[in-house]
This record gives structure tokens, sequence and C-alpha cells, in this order.
């Protein structure tokens, strides 16, 4: 009878641990009863046995083992018992046998898969174990070989292990199977034996199928899964009529498949095969009388397998499928790692935020605003800067919204208001012959939600002394138009109590006119767009006249401004051009390089006094842009 091992491990571990010793069980000792007794129960036992010798040969095999080897038991006397069960097909094995036939051994114990002579397979449980005294006195001691079929217990086995490792929904591999193969697949030996060494994932998600489930329910749900499922299937089969194998589809959980590539040839076959994946699911689908269409989005992921681990991989595919979510769905999109990077930076900021505060790691610049009539700074707005110790100074750009996002601009935001207000204070008490210059601090949304503003201006201001009316408070075009509720209850008493409040980046927004009458806001800064249009020198540079649109805009923005009784300032002012067309228009301040790049605190000393065209503006100070 030929056999096989079980499985791809060796059937026996040469090690002591694979070799159970129990020395209390061993064969019947003669003496004990009659030898005929020990031979009629050892001819008719069910248990499949034979006496072996210290050669290895068979001495004698009762009924029951020349019926599962189907064949005569006496036939078998005299060959050798390795060959009729398979001892010798793995070295573990055979090592184990020899040393329980040298007696260093007390037993062995093994599972292989046996093939009879009319051909059928079963799997058999093979114990060998010595015998204590030979079966009559002068017969020299041999061993005992048992072989019990366990076909029937490795079936039910087999069956237990399916269940557990499917989805009975889409009957697909589930997640324990995808993720066993996919380690099985990054193992050091898959991919040294040959194989292309590389590996690919296609991670894909169905767009809207909550919606599918909320509107004709979890039944119809599962059939547009399973529906799902079988065209998968059927684009993982046509992918592999080029190629040795299908790539595996498994259902990762609620409406989550992947399709894993083993050996793939590079990122144009995860391409292809992601691009019929999208057109295969296109076509409706007709379930219960129902006709239902579903995109899906898919990260696809393909690299070497040298140095990836199925943790990383599945990170990556992860990110990816979020990346072609955010893309506009129904599509597919390939990991890449700069954008990853990005990712992982802005990640790292993220998780450092609250603690930069408490470290001091932030510190203000302040850029000047200037009136334009007569040069002189009536203000400035200080910018906040990350003086990070990884990456560098870092612009707001780089976080404010990362703070909006998980709350730390509350915190971050006093900080602002707070240095903002003291620095104001120190320049006024420094520069007493002066008009004192106020201080412009943006306030992002979530810091009027989440935040009592109110107190923390008031209490702000008692601590360091600055009057209200030197107090600035900057609120973007989309932020400010349509409050309603808490926001407009807080503006309305943060202008009560004497503060500024200024729309910024005015005329990119809402731009609800009608509602900006009732808003308290005394100031406007357009956005830096219109004052880009203005951008020439018809002397010097000869490029022709600017966009008059914008300057018609702008002019009409400024009226309408000053008959509200707001003040204007114009922002990204650049070119001494810039700054004549927005004086001759009426615009009230003026604020960009062309007076000042957002500079440090003792800079806006320096400033203080000037006057003449060209001359110091005032400083802002917040969270915006710079």
């Amino acid at each position: 009878m030929n056999g096989t091992s079980e499985g791809p491990a060796p059937a026996a571990d040469p090690s002591p641990s694979a070799v159970t010793e129990r020395d209390e069980r061993l064969a019947p000792r003669t003496g004990r009863a009659e030898p005929s007794a020990y031979r009629s129960v050892f001819a008719t036992a069910p248990l499949a046995m034979a006496v072996v010798d210290t050669e290895g040969l068979v001495v004698s095999a009762n009924d029951s083992l020349g019926t599962l080897l189907g064949t005569d038991p006496a036939a078998l006397a005299g060959c050798a018992a390795a060959d009729l069960v398979d001892l010798a097909s793995d070295a573990g094995t055979w090592h184990a046998y020899r040393e329980v036939l040298r007696g260093h051994r007390s037993r062995l114990r093994c599972t292989r898969r046996l093939k009879q002579a009319d051909g059928h397979s079963l799997w058999a449980q093979v114990t060998v174990e010595p015998l204590a005294d030979a079966g009559e006195p002068g017969d020299a001691p041999g061993l005992l070989l048992s072989v019990a079929d366990v076909s029937a217990r490795r079936e039910l086995q087999a069956r237990l292990r399916h269940l557990q490792m499917h989805d009975p929904v889409t009957r697909l591999p589930n997640r324990a199977l995808f993720f066993e193969r996919l380690t099985a697949a990054l193992e050091a030996e898959s991919y040294e034996n040959g194989g292309t060494g590389r590996i690919g994932v296609c991670y894909l998600d169905l767009d809207g199928f909550k919606a599918v489930n909320d509107t004709h329910g979890h039944r119809v749900g599962d059939r547009l899964l399973a529906a799902v499922a079988e065209r998968l299937t059927r684009c993982a089969e046509e992918a592999a009529h080029a190629r040795s194998g299908a790539p595996l589809v498994a259902r990762l959980g609620g409406d989550e498949f992947a399709l894993l590539v083993e050996d793939s040839t590079g990122t144009d076959q995860l391409a292809d095969l992601a691009g019929s994946v999208l057109a295969a699911l296109q076509p409706p689908f007709e379930l219960c009388d129902r006709r239902l269409s579903v995109t899906a989005s898919v990260g696809v992921v393909e690299r070497h397998t040298a140095g990836t681990t199925p943790t990383a991989l599945m990170q990556a595919a992860d990110t990816t499928l979020y990346w072609a979510k955010a893309d506009g769905r129904a599509r597919w999109t390939l990991f890449d790692p700069e954008r990853n990077a990005n990712r992982m930076t802005r990640q790292a900021l993220a998780a450092t935020l609250r603690p930069a505060i408490e470290r001091g790691e932030f510190a203000l610049e302040y850029q000047p605003l200037v009136g334009m009539a007569d040069g002189r700074v009536r203000g400035v707005e200080a910018l906040i800067r990350w003086n990070h110790p990884q990456f560098g100074v870092l612009a707001p750009n780089r976080f404010i919204a990362l703070a909006e996002e998980d709350g730390s601009i509350v915190p971050l935001g006093r900080w602002i208001l707070r240095t903002a207000c003291h620095q104001a204070r120190r320049w006024q008490l420094a520069h007493p012959g002066e008009p004192p210059i106020f201080v412009s601090v943006n306030v992002a949304v979530r810091q009027v939600w989440d935040s009592d503003l109110v107190a923390d201006v008031a209490r702000t201001l008692e601590e360091t002394g600055l009057a209200p009316d030197l107090l600035q408070l900057e609120l973007t075009e989309s932020a400010v138009m349509g409050s309603a509720g808490r926001p407009l209850q807080v503006l309305k008493a943060l202008s009560d109590m004497g503060v500024h409040i200024a729309i910024d980046d005015f005329g990119t927004g809402y731009s609800n006119l009608a509602y900006l009458s009732r808003l308290p806001v005394s100031v406007l800064k357009l956005d830096g767009a219109f004052v880009r249009g203005f951008q020439y020198d018809a002397v010097s540079d000869g490029a022709g006249p600017a966009n008059p649109a914008d300057e018609v805009i702008v002019e009409a923005m400024v009226q309408l401004a000053h008959r509200l009784g707001l003040t204007v300032t114009a922002e990204c002012v650049e070119t001494s051009d810039q700054a004549s067309r927005l004086r001759r228009i009426g615009c009230d301040t003026g604020q960009g390089w062309l007076y000042s790049r957002p500079v440090a605190p003792d800079r806006i000393s320096a400033l203080l006094g000037s006057a003449g065209p060209g001359g110091p503006a005032g400083v802002q100070a917040g969270v915006g842009n710079p």
C-alpha cells in the first residue's frame, strides 16, 4: 500500500515531544494468560494490528489489518512494516520509527494517508510500540503495529474547518483564511523557491451598501453580497487564464472584499484586475424583483514580498481604499508612498499637537496692517508658527485643520489670544507717545462652539489690561455668514464688549450681503485673489491693463462696506501700484509683503512711529494663513 504524510508538515516530529512516552501502557505480558488466548484476541480484534520484529518485518498480522489494506493478512508476513504504512516518506517519521525499533523510544504515533489496493485512500492513525515480553518462552521481543481508520474524523474536521474559514453568506473564504493564505505567501520559503517574489492586493468596499440594507432590508443586502461575490469570483477566474492560479477572493467583513494575487508581475497586473472588478460590477443586479446598482472603491497595493508583513500590506491597502473613497468613489487608486508619507506626517502632527502646546513649541509672528492714506501702522495680525522638533518651523496651514478636527484648537486658541494681547499691551506701554495699535486674532468656528469664547476674551483683557477696542477677532466669511443661535449670540456679546469683529477672506464664501447688515461686524478683509488682479506696472513691465472686473468688484465692495459703516482691509498687497489703486478706490488699510512679511515682535517696535507711503502697517495675530 502506498501512502502520503499529513499535509506539508512532517507527520511525526523527531523531537522527543513528537513521540509520546507512556511506559505504563505496554503490550500484554505473557505469563498472565495462555498464549493461545492472546492469539485469539489478536486475530479477532477489530483494531488492525501486526507484530513486527526488531528488523522491522511483519511477523504476523490480524484479519482487521488485512481488511484495512485490502489483502490477505497471511501475505503480509515478511513485509517491511514501514512500507505498509508509509513510515519512510519523510525523514522525521523514519528516524522516530528507527528509534523505536532500537528500543530508544517507547512509542511512535503519526497520521498517514494510505492508498488501498483498489485505489481508494484513507486516513489512518499509526501507532508503533514495543512488546514487553515474547509471546512464548524463546520468542524474541518485537513491536506491536496498530492502524486505526480515522477518515471519518478527518472528514468531520475538514468540514468544520471549512465552515470556520468561509463566509456563510457568500461562501467565500473569510478574513481568517485570507490572512492565513497571506501569511503563508509572505513566508520566505514561498518566494525563495521560485516565483516572482511579489504580491498584490485589491481591497474593495461597496459604495453606499448601507443604503441598500436600510432601504430594502438585510435579506436583499445579503443576496446582493452573494451576487457581488459571484462576479468577483468570475473576475478572478478570468484573470487566472494567463497564470498558474487564480487570485484568492475573500469577504473580509461587511461589504469589504479582497483579491489576493500571489506571485504578481507588477502594478499593471493589479491595475487590470481592479479595472475588471469595477467593470464587472457596473451591470445592475436583478434581485428579489428589484433592479439594484452598486459601485465599488478599490485600493490597490503591489510590492515585493521580502520585508513585507501582513499587517503592513493590509494597512497600505486600507489607506489606499480610503483614498479611492475620498477621490470620488467608483474608482481604483494605487498606493502612493509619497502620499502615504504625507498622511503619516499628518498623523504624527495630530498626535503631538496637544503636548506641543504644553511644551511651548508655538510662537507668534506679526504682520502689519497699514493705513492706506498715511502709511502708518494701524494694527497687527499675529500668525502662529509651530517650531516642531522634527519637521522644523511649520506654517498654520500644516496644522490648524488638524487642531480643529481633534479639538486642540480650543487650548491653542486661548494661548494665541493671551499671547497676542500681552504683546499688544507691551507695545502700547513701550510707545506711550504713539497711538496704540490693535491686534487681530483669528478665531476658528470650533472655538465658538466648544468654548466660552466671551469669557475667555473678557478674562484675557482683564489680565493684560488691553482695551477691548484694541482687540480684533477674525472669522472666515463661510463661518460668519448664516450664523445663528450660539455663534451669533457670541459675536453680539463680543461686539457689545467693544471688541471689533472682522470677516476674513471676504468675497470668496457665501457673500450674503443682506445678512451682512444684521451681523455685528466692523471690518471686511478682502480676499487676496481680488488684489492679485491688480498686479501690473504699466510703466516698467508693459504688461498691459489688469483685469478690469477685479477692480470693479473691489470698488463696489468698498463702497458697500462704507455705506454699512464698515472699514475695509485689502490682503496680499505686494506692489506699490496695487497700493495706489487700492488707495484711489478708497480702501482703508492694507496688508502684505509691500509693507512687511510676518516678523518677530521686536521688529514691530521698529516699525511703530514710521509714516509715509510704503511705511509700516498694523499687525495681526491668530491662527489664519500668513
